[in-house]
């Protein structure tokens, strides 16, 4: 079931994009879903905590009390991971949109035909994401993570220690190095290794300052001295990529 936000508050504009979103998923027979319409970002804010959040958010950028680059902040900050698609009058708030890992930036007004396309490459993105997960072996018996609800993992004493959105998990002793213990998660272009014995999920990761990552939950991680530029680096391409469609 894909959970669908749409957030304006100009009414009209708020009723002529639901009715797309609605007529998109009509138009995808093997997609279940369902629309839900905002007037404000605080609205949405209140929804999504409640609802335990949504699949996809389509947010007006220019928007009284809370913008929708706010409303966006704030729904990360919350750890949510569903993909955002920014509708907006004006190019000047790209660079924002970046900033709360957006998915897509759109101007209006929109054509249906583009639009379907960025909901296509979201949705997909969103399925492969909610696919995407790690068994792990820990003393109460094997344990599977979604790979988006790793924020990062670090080897605590013998074992491996998942820092999630939803709390941590401490895996069995490991018997080989926390490099090949942590391949599966290697494998996932999301996660990079950090010294000898931390990996860090860059979906996680807001912002790098100096020796620091600065996560989604406000939360700070101390970088090794001689990795930080070069995750950084990393960290940057990673989000550039992944605004390309």
């Amino acid at each position: 079931m894909l959970r669908i936000a749409i957030c304006d508050d100009d009414e009209q504009q708020l009723n002529k994009m639901a009715a797309l979103l609605e007529a998109y998923l009509q138009s995808r027979p093997g997609l279940h879903g369902q629309v839900e319409a905002f007037r404000s970002g605080n609205a949405l804010l209140a929804r999504a905590e409640d609802a335990e959040g949504f699949g996809l958010y389509v947010l007006d950028i220019l928007m009284p009390d809370l913008s929708g680059i706010d409303t966006g902040r704030r729904l990360r900050a919350m750890g949510e991971g569903g993909e955002i698609i920014y509708l907006t009058n004006s190019n000047d708030f790209a660079a924002d949109s970046y900033d709360v890992r957006a998915f897509f930036y759109l101007l209006k007004p929109v054509e249906q035909r583009k639009l379907f396309q960025v909901l296509d490459g979201a949705v997909e993105k969103l399925n492969q994401r909610r696919s995407s997960a790690v068994v792990v072996p820990t003393t109460g018996g094997p344990r599977r993570i979604l790979l988006e609800r790793i924020r990062y993992v670090e080897r605590v004493e013998r074992c491996m220690r998942y820092y999630c959105t939803d709390g941590t998990v401490d895996s069995q002793t490991i018997r080989v190095s926390f490099r090949e213990a942590a391949a599966p998660l290697l494998a996932d272009r999301r996660f990079c290794l950090c010294g000898a014995s931390f990996v860090l999920n860059f979906q996680h990761v807001t912002g790098v300052q100096g020796q620091t990552a600065l996560l989604d939950n406000g939360q700070s991680v101390a970088l090794p001295r001689t990795a930080a530029t070069d995750f950084k680096k990393a960290w940057g391409s990673y989000w550039l990529e992944a605004h390309s469609l």
